[in-house]
Protein backbone atom coordinates (compact mmCIF):
# COMPACT_ATOMS: atom_id res chain seq x y z
CA UNK A 1 0.00 0.00 0.00
CA UNK A 2 1.15 3.55 -0.70
CA UNK A 3 0.12 7.10 0.01
CA UNK A 4 -1.28 9.58 -2.49
CA UNK A 5 -1.32 13.24 -1.49
CA UNK A 6 -3.66 15.70 -3.22
CA UNK A 7 -2.38 19.24 -3.01
CA UNK A 8 -4.41 22.40 -3.31
CA UNK A 9 -4.49 22.93 -7.09
CA UNK A 10 -3.59 26.09 -8.93
CA UNK A 11 -7.04 27.26 -10.05
CA UNK A 12 -5.62 30.00 -12.24
CA UNK A 13 -5.95 33.78 -12.53
CA UNK A 14 -2.89 34.25 -10.32
CA UNK A 15 -4.72 33.05 -7.20
CA UNK A 16 -2.28 32.10 -4.43
CA UNK A 17 -4.79 31.22 -1.71
CA UNK A 18 -8.25 29.69 -1.59
CA UNK A 19 -10.74 29.08 1.18
CA UNK A 20 -11.71 25.55 2.13
CA UNK A 21 -15.52 25.61 2.21
CA UNK A 22 -16.71 22.07 2.88
CA UNK A 23 -15.50 18.48 3.10
CA UNK A 24 -17.56 15.72 1.48
CA UNK A 25 -15.45 12.94 2.95
CA UNK A 26 -14.04 12.13 6.36
CA UNK A 27 -11.07 10.18 7.69
CA UNK A 28 -11.63 6.47 7.16
CA UNK A 29 -13.92 6.84 4.12
CA UNK A 30 -13.21 4.70 1.08
CA UNK A 31 -13.52 6.90 -1.99
CA UNK A 32 -13.63 6.30 -5.72
CA UNK A 33 -11.68 7.93 -8.51
CA UNK A 34 -13.24 11.25 -9.63
CA UNK A 35 -15.31 11.48 -6.44
CA UNK A 36 -15.59 15.07 -5.19
CA UNK A 37 -13.82 15.36 -1.85
CA UNK A 38 -14.10 19.08 -1.09
CA UNK A 39 -15.35 22.48 -2.20
CA UNK A 40 -12.96 25.41 -2.22
CA UNK A 41 -13.72 29.04 -2.98
CA UNK A 42 -11.80 31.72 -4.82
CA UNK A 43 -12.82 35.35 -5.18
CA UNK A 44 -14.77 34.30 -8.26
CA UNK A 45 -16.47 30.97 -7.66
CA UNK A 46 -16.78 27.73 -5.73
CA UNK A 47 -14.69 24.93 -7.23
CA UNK A 48 -15.10 21.20 -6.67
CA UNK A 49 -11.94 19.18 -6.00
CA UNK A 50 -12.19 15.57 -7.24
CA UNK A 51 -9.88 12.73 -6.27
CA UNK A 52 -7.72 11.39 -9.11
CA UNK A 53 -7.38 8.03 -7.32
CA UNK A 54 -9.40 5.48 -5.38
CA UNK A 55 -8.47 4.63 -1.83
CA UNK A 56 -8.99 5.24 1.86
CA UNK A 57 -8.85 8.72 3.39
CA UNK A 58 -5.98 8.94 5.86
CA UNK A 59 -5.94 12.64 6.74
CA UNK A 60 -7.59 15.96 5.91
CA UNK A 61 -5.38 18.99 5.58
CA UNK A 62 -7.66 21.76 6.84
CA UNK A 63 -10.97 22.77 8.35
CA UNK A 64 -13.90 24.56 6.66
CA UNK A 65 -13.26 28.30 6.69
CA UNK A 66 -9.49 27.92 6.62
CA UNK A 67 -7.57 29.82 3.94
CA UNK A 68 -5.00 27.50 2.36
CA UNK A 69 -2.11 28.22 0.05
CA UNK A 70 -2.00 26.75 -3.44
CA UNK A 71 0.28 23.71 -3.29
CA UNK A 72 -0.40 22.92 0.37
CA UNK A 73 -1.52 19.42 1.35
CA UNK A 74 -5.29 19.06 1.01
CA UNK A 75 -5.94 15.37 1.60
CA UNK A 76 -3.92 12.17 2.08
CA UNK A 77 -5.22 8.88 0.66
CA UNK A 78 -4.04 5.29 1.10
CA UNK A 79 -3.91 3.61 -2.32
CA UNK A 80 -2.88 0.36 -3.94
CA UNK A 81 0.70 0.48 -5.19
CA UNK A 82 3.35 3.02 -4.34
CA UNK A 83 1.27 6.23 -4.53
CA UNK A 84 2.86 9.59 -5.23
CA UNK A 85 4.22 10.42 -1.77
CA UNK A 86 7.05 9.01 0.29
CA UNK A 87 7.57 10.28 3.82
CA UNK A 88 11.03 11.69 4.33
CA UNK A 89 12.95 9.18 6.47
CA UNK A 90 14.37 10.36 9.75
CA UNK A 91 18.01 11.34 9.58
CA UNK A 92 20.36 8.67 10.96
CA UNK A 93 23.22 9.60 13.28
CA UNK A 94 26.55 9.95 11.53
CA UNK A 95 29.46 7.67 12.28
CA UNK A 96 30.48 7.80 15.93
CA UNK A 97 32.12 11.12 16.68
CA UNK A 98 33.26 12.73 19.87
CA UNK A 99 30.05 14.77 20.10
CA UNK A 100 27.32 13.32 17.90
CA UNK A 101 24.36 15.60 17.15
CA UNK A 102 20.94 14.10 17.60
CA UNK A 103 18.69 14.53 14.54
CA UNK A 104 15.58 16.59 15.12
CA UNK A 105 12.42 14.83 13.84
CA UNK A 106 10.56 16.67 11.13
CA UNK A 107 6.98 17.67 12.09
CA UNK A 108 4.18 15.74 10.45
CA UNK A 109 1.65 17.72 8.36
CA UNK A 110 -1.32 18.85 10.41
CA UNK A 111 -4.31 16.54 10.06
CA UNK A 112 -7.78 16.65 11.45
CA UNK A 113 -8.09 13.14 12.82
CA UNK A 114 -6.64 9.67 12.61
CA UNK A 115 -8.89 6.80 11.48
CA UNK A 116 -8.87 5.30 14.97
CA UNK A 117 -9.91 8.60 16.49
CA UNK A 118 -12.64 9.06 13.92
CA UNK A 119 -13.99 5.59 14.57
CA UNK A 120 -13.98 6.19 18.31
CA UNK A 121 -15.76 9.52 17.81
CA UNK A 122 -18.43 7.91 15.64
CA UNK A 123 -19.01 5.20 18.21
CA UNK A 124 -19.19 7.56 21.17
CA UNK A 125 -22.58 8.02 22.87
CA UNK A 126 -24.49 11.15 21.95
CA UNK A 127 -24.08 13.67 24.72
CA UNK A 128 -25.71 17.12 24.45
CA UNK A 129 -23.20 19.90 24.04
CA UNK A 130 -22.95 22.54 26.69
CA UNK A 131 -24.74 25.80 25.91
CA UNK A 132 -21.42 27.49 25.16
CA UNK A 133 -20.20 24.65 22.92
CA UNK A 134 -21.48 25.75 19.53
CA UNK A 135 -22.08 23.04 16.90
CA UNK A 136 -20.34 23.25 13.52
CA UNK A 137 -22.67 22.92 10.53
CA UNK A 138 -23.24 24.37 7.08
CA UNK A 139 -25.96 27.02 6.53
CA UNK A 140 -28.09 24.46 4.67
CA UNK A 141 -27.93 22.06 7.63
CA UNK A 142 -28.73 24.87 10.07
CA UNK A 143 -31.76 25.96 8.05
CA UNK A 144 -33.03 22.40 7.78
CA UNK A 145 -32.65 21.93 11.54
CA UNK A 146 -34.44 25.23 12.22
CA UNK A 147 -37.33 24.25 9.94
CA UNK A 148 -37.58 20.89 11.74
CA UNK A 149 -37.44 22.50 15.21
CA UNK A 150 -34.20 20.73 16.14
CA UNK A 151 -31.52 22.21 18.38
CA UNK A 152 -28.20 21.29 16.79
CA UNK A 153 -26.43 21.01 20.14
CA UNK A 154 -28.32 17.73 20.67
CA UNK A 155 -27.20 16.30 17.30
CA UNK A 156 -24.04 14.20 17.09
CA UNK A 157 -21.79 15.36 14.25
CA UNK A 158 -19.90 12.71 12.30
CA UNK A 159 -18.05 15.13 10.00
CA UNK A 160 -14.56 16.58 10.43
CA UNK A 161 -14.10 18.30 13.79
CA UNK A 162 -17.59 17.14 14.79
CA UNK A 163 -19.27 18.95 11.88
CA UNK A 164 -22.97 18.07 11.63
CA UNK A 165 -23.94 16.65 8.25
CA UNK A 166 -27.30 16.05 6.62
CA UNK A 167 -26.90 12.34 7.42
CA UNK A 168 -26.59 13.22 11.10
CA UNK A 169 -29.89 15.09 10.96
CA UNK A 170 -31.48 12.08 9.24
CA UNK A 171 -30.25 9.82 12.02
CA UNK A 172 -31.44 12.22 14.71
CA UNK A 173 -34.90 12.60 13.18
CA UNK A 174 -35.32 8.84 12.77
CA UNK A 175 -34.84 8.25 16.52
CA UNK A 176 -37.44 9.11 19.16
CA UNK A 177 -36.27 12.13 21.13
CA UNK A 178 -36.81 13.10 24.71
CA UNK A 179 -38.25 16.46 25.56
CA UNK A 180 -34.73 17.75 26.18
CA UNK A 181 -33.94 17.27 22.51
CA UNK A 182 -36.89 19.23 21.24
CA UNK A 183 -36.70 22.86 20.29
CA UNK A 184 -38.45 25.06 22.85
CA UNK A 185 -41.75 26.48 21.72
CA UNK A 186 -44.86 28.27 22.97
CA UNK A 187 -44.15 30.80 25.68
CA UNK A 188 -41.16 28.97 27.14
CA UNK A 189 -38.19 31.12 28.11
CA UNK A 190 -35.15 30.60 25.93
CA UNK A 191 -31.58 31.24 26.96
CA UNK A 192 -29.81 29.57 24.03
CA UNK A 193 -27.76 31.37 21.40
CA UNK A 194 -25.82 30.34 18.35
CA UNK A 195 -22.62 31.53 16.75
CA UNK A 196 -22.38 30.98 13.00
CA UNK A 197 -18.89 31.09 11.47
CA UNK A 198 -18.72 33.49 8.54
CA UNK A 199 -16.99 31.29 5.98
CA UNK A 200 -17.23 30.37 2.32
CA UNK A 201 -19.77 32.21 0.19
CA UNK A 202 -21.15 34.13 3.18
CA UNK A 203 -17.69 35.56 3.85
CA UNK A 204 -17.29 36.60 0.20
CA UNK A 205 -20.72 38.24 0.20
CA UNK A 206 -19.89 40.15 3.38
CA UNK A 207 -16.57 41.33 1.95
CA UNK A 208 -18.08 42.43 -1.38
CA UNK A 209 -21.02 44.24 0.22
CA UNK A 210 -18.76 46.03 2.68
CA UNK A 211 -16.37 47.00 -0.09
CA UNK A 212 -19.21 48.24 -2.31
CA UNK A 213 -20.75 50.38 0.43
CA UNK A 214 -17.35 51.77 1.37
CA UNK A 215 -16.20 52.66 -2.14
CA UNK A 216 -19.36 53.48 -4.11
CA UNK A 217 -21.28 56.75 -3.78
CA UNK A 218 -24.70 55.10 -3.81
CA UNK A 219 -27.95 56.79 -4.66
CA UNK A 220 -31.28 55.16 -5.42
CA UNK A 221 -34.16 56.11 -7.68
CA UNK A 222 -37.65 54.55 -7.46
CA UNK A 223 -40.35 54.70 -10.12
CA UNK A 224 -43.71 52.95 -10.41
CA UNK A 225 -44.70 51.28 -13.66
CA UNK A 226 -48.08 50.22 -15.01
CA UNK A 227 -47.39 46.71 -16.30
CA UNK A 228 -50.99 45.82 -17.18
CA UNK A 229 -50.32 45.68 -20.92
CA UNK A 230 -47.00 43.92 -20.43
CA UNK A 231 -48.56 41.24 -18.26
CA UNK A 232 -51.33 40.71 -20.81
CA UNK A 233 -48.72 40.28 -23.56
CA UNK A 234 -46.72 37.84 -21.44
CA UNK A 235 -49.79 35.69 -20.78
CA UNK A 236 -50.76 35.71 -24.46
CA UNK A 237 -47.26 34.64 -25.53
CA UNK A 238 -47.22 31.87 -22.94
CA UNK A 239 -50.62 30.62 -24.05
CA UNK A 240 -49.50 30.49 -27.68
CA UNK A 241 -45.86 29.49 -27.43
CA UNK A 242 -45.39 28.19 -23.88
CA UNK A 243 -45.47 24.50 -24.82
CA UNK A 244 -43.09 24.86 -27.77
CA UNK A 245 -40.71 27.62 -26.63
CA UNK A 246 -41.06 27.64 -22.86
CA UNK A 247 -42.86 29.87 -20.38
CA UNK A 248 -41.79 33.49 -20.03
CA UNK A 249 -41.43 35.31 -16.72
CA UNK A 250 -41.14 39.09 -16.48
CA UNK A 251 -37.34 38.94 -16.38
CA UNK A 252 -36.66 38.58 -20.14
CA UNK A 253 -38.97 41.55 -20.80
CA UNK A 254 -37.08 43.62 -18.23
CA UNK A 255 -33.79 42.57 -19.79
CA UNK A 256 -35.06 43.58 -23.23
CA UNK A 257 -36.18 46.98 -21.91
CA UNK A 258 -32.77 47.54 -20.33
CA UNK A 259 -30.98 46.57 -23.55
CA UNK A 260 -33.03 49.02 -25.64
CA UNK A 261 -32.80 51.87 -23.11
CA UNK A 262 -29.04 51.45 -22.69
CA UNK A 263 -28.50 52.35 -26.34
CA UNK A 264 -29.18 55.95 -25.35
CA UNK A 265 -27.40 55.75 -21.99
CA UNK A 266 -24.03 54.03 -22.55
CA UNK A 267 -22.62 55.61 -19.39
CA UNK A 268 -24.88 53.29 -17.36
CA UNK A 269 -23.73 50.07 -19.06
CA UNK A 270 -20.25 50.62 -17.69
CA UNK A 271 -17.64 49.52 -15.18
CA UNK A 272 -15.44 51.82 -13.14
CA UNK A 273 -11.86 51.03 -12.14
CA UNK A 274 -11.53 53.56 -9.33
CA UNK A 275 -7.88 52.74 -8.72
CA UNK A 276 -6.88 53.43 -12.33
CA UNK A 277 -9.56 56.15 -12.61
CA UNK A 278 -10.90 54.64 -15.86
CA UNK A 279 -14.54 54.19 -16.89
CA UNK A 280 -15.16 51.49 -19.49
CA UNK A 281 -18.39 51.77 -21.46
CA UNK A 282 -19.45 48.41 -22.88
CA UNK A 283 -21.22 47.76 -26.16
CA UNK A 284 -22.18 44.26 -25.07
CA UNK A 285 -24.85 44.04 -22.39
CA UNK A 286 -23.85 41.31 -19.95
CA UNK A 287 -26.64 41.26 -17.36
CA UNK A 288 -25.90 39.92 -13.89
CA UNK A 289 -28.93 38.06 -12.53
CA UNK A 290 -28.93 38.25 -8.72
CA UNK A 291 -29.79 34.73 -7.57
CA UNK A 292 -30.48 33.52 -4.04
CA UNK A 293 -29.21 30.05 -3.17
CA UNK A 294 -29.10 28.03 0.03
CA UNK A 295 -25.67 29.41 0.87
CA UNK A 296 -26.23 33.04 -0.09
CA UNK A 297 -26.47 35.48 -2.98
CA UNK A 298 -24.69 34.85 -6.27
CA UNK A 299 -24.77 36.79 -9.55
CA UNK A 300 -24.53 34.56 -12.63
CA UNK A 301 -24.27 36.39 -15.94
CA UNK A 302 -26.54 36.46 -18.98
CA UNK A 303 -24.00 37.27 -21.68
CA UNK A 304 -24.79 39.32 -24.77
CA UNK A 305 -28.38 40.00 -23.79
CA UNK A 306 -28.50 42.46 -26.70
CA UNK A 307 -28.24 39.55 -29.15
CA UNK A 308 -30.94 37.31 -27.64
CA UNK A 309 -34.70 37.22 -28.11
CA UNK A 310 -37.18 36.75 -25.28
CA UNK A 311 -37.00 32.96 -25.27
CA UNK A 312 -33.26 32.55 -25.72
CA UNK A 313 -32.60 35.04 -22.92
CA UNK A 314 -35.22 33.36 -20.73
CA UNK A 315 -33.61 29.97 -21.27
CA UNK A 316 -30.14 31.28 -20.48
CA UNK A 317 -31.36 33.08 -17.36
CA UNK A 318 -32.91 29.83 -16.13
CA UNK A 319 -29.75 27.85 -16.93
CA UNK A 320 -27.22 30.10 -15.19
CA UNK A 321 -29.51 30.70 -12.22
CA UNK A 322 -29.97 26.94 -11.75
CA UNK A 323 -26.21 26.43 -11.95
CA UNK A 324 -25.64 29.13 -9.33
CA UNK A 325 -28.26 27.75 -6.93
CA UNK A 326 -26.66 24.32 -7.13
CA UNK A 327 -23.08 25.64 -6.78
CA UNK A 328 -22.27 24.42 -10.30
CA UNK A 329 -21.66 27.80 -11.94
CA UNK A 330 -18.19 28.27 -13.42
CA UNK A 331 -15.98 31.31 -12.88
CA UNK A 332 -16.84 32.47 -16.39
CA UNK A 333 -20.57 32.28 -15.59
CA UNK A 334 -20.10 34.40 -12.45
CA UNK A 335 -17.90 37.19 -13.81
CA UNK A 336 -17.95 39.91 -16.44
CA UNK A 337 -21.38 41.48 -15.91
CA UNK A 338 -21.83 45.11 -16.97
CA UNK A 339 -25.15 45.82 -15.20
CA UNK A 340 -27.19 43.79 -12.71
CA UNK A 341 -30.89 42.96 -12.43
CA UNK A 342 -32.20 41.90 -9.03
CA UNK A 343 -35.68 40.69 -8.14
CA UNK A 344 -37.22 39.14 -5.04
CA UNK A 345 -40.32 38.09 -6.95
CA UNK A 346 -43.41 37.90 -4.74
CA UNK A 347 -41.28 39.04 -1.77
CA UNK A 348 -40.17 42.16 -3.63
CA UNK A 349 -41.90 44.58 -1.28
CA UNK A 350 -42.74 48.14 -2.24
CA UNK A 351 -39.31 49.78 -2.27
CA UNK A 352 -35.75 48.49 -1.90
CA UNK A 353 -32.28 50.02 -2.10
CA UNK A 354 -30.08 47.44 -3.85
CA UNK A 355 -26.30 47.64 -3.55
CA UNK A 356 -24.33 48.28 -6.74
CA UNK A 357 -22.42 45.21 -7.86
CA UNK A 358 -18.96 46.74 -8.24
CA UNK A 359 -17.20 47.49 -10.54
CA UNK A 360 -20.54 48.08 -12.30
CA UNK A 361 -22.21 51.47 -11.86
CA UNK A 362 -25.90 50.50 -11.90
CA UNK A 363 -28.28 47.86 -10.58
CA UNK A 364 -31.99 47.65 -11.46
CA UNK A 365 -34.24 46.25 -8.71
CA UNK A 366 -37.71 44.81 -9.32
CA UNK A 367 -40.40 45.02 -6.64
CA UNK A 368 -43.62 43.10 -6.26
CA UNK A 369 -46.41 43.41 -8.82
CA UNK A 370 -49.77 44.32 -7.26
CA UNK A 371 -53.24 45.25 -8.43
CA UNK A 372 -54.39 48.59 -7.08
CA UNK A 373 -56.69 51.45 -8.05
CA UNK A 374 -55.18 54.29 -10.07
CA UNK A 375 -56.67 57.36 -11.70
CA UNK A 376 -56.62 57.44 -15.52
CA UNK A 377 -58.41 60.23 -17.40
CA UNK A 378 -60.33 61.11 -14.24
CA UNK A 379 -61.55 57.54 -13.72
CA UNK A 380 -60.53 55.12 -10.98
CA UNK A 381 -59.48 51.83 -12.56
CA UNK A 382 -57.65 48.74 -11.33
CA UNK A 383 -54.20 48.31 -12.87
CA UNK A 384 -51.24 46.02 -12.35
CA UNK A 385 -48.51 48.19 -10.86
CA UNK A 386 -44.87 47.46 -10.08
CA UNK A 387 -42.00 49.57 -8.74
CA UNK A 388 -38.44 49.62 -10.00
CA UNK A 389 -35.95 50.45 -7.22
CA UNK A 390 -32.58 51.06 -8.80
CA UNK A 391 -29.22 52.21 -7.45
CA UNK A 392 -26.33 53.96 -9.18
CA UNK A 393 -22.74 54.99 -8.55
CA UNK A 394 -22.95 58.77 -8.27
CA UNK A 395 -19.24 59.08 -9.09
CA UNK A 396 -20.05 57.98 -12.63
CA UNK A 397 -23.80 58.40 -13.15
CA UNK A 398 -25.51 61.78 -12.73
CA UNK A 399 -28.93 61.86 -11.10
CA UNK A 400 -30.64 63.18 -14.21
CA UNK A 401 -29.16 60.45 -16.40
CA UNK A 402 -30.29 57.77 -13.95
CA UNK A 403 -33.83 59.19 -13.87
CA UNK A 404 -33.99 59.47 -17.66
CA UNK A 405 -32.76 55.89 -18.05
CA UNK A 406 -35.41 54.50 -15.70
CA UNK A 407 -38.08 56.62 -17.41
CA UNK A 408 -36.99 55.11 -20.73
CA UNK A 409 -37.32 51.61 -19.25
CA UNK A 410 -40.73 52.58 -17.89
CA UNK A 411 -41.94 53.79 -21.30
CA UNK A 412 -40.86 50.55 -22.97
CA UNK A 413 -42.56 48.36 -20.38
CA UNK A 414 -45.81 50.35 -20.38
CA UNK A 415 -45.93 50.23 -24.20
CA UNK A 416 -44.44 46.77 -24.73
CA UNK A 417 -44.77 46.87 -28.55
CA UNK A 418 -41.93 49.41 -28.47
CA UNK A 419 -39.61 46.71 -27.11
CA UNK A 420 -39.51 45.18 -30.58
CA UNK A 421 -39.48 48.26 -32.83
CA UNK A 422 -36.11 48.78 -34.47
Amino acid sequence: MGTHVIKMPDIGEGIAQVELVEWFVKVGDVIAEDQVVADVMTDKATVEIPSPVSGKVLALGGQPGEVMAVGSELIRIEVEGSGNHVDTPQAKPAEPEPAPVKAVPQPEPRIEAQPQAAAAHAAAPIVPREAHDKPLASPAVRKRALDAGIELRYVHGSGPAGRILHEDLDAFISKPQTSAGQAPGGYGKRTDSEQVPVIGLRRKIAQRMQDAKRRVAHFSYVEEIDVTALEALRQQLNAKYGDSRGKLTLLPFLVRAMVVALRDFPQINATYDDEAQVITRHGAVHVGIATQGDNGLMVPVLRHAEAGNLWSNAGEIARVAHAARNNKATREELTGSTITLTSLGALGGIVSTPVVNTPEVAIVGVNRMVERPVVIDGQIVVRKMMNLSSSFDHRVVDGMDAALFIQAVRGLLEQPACLFVE
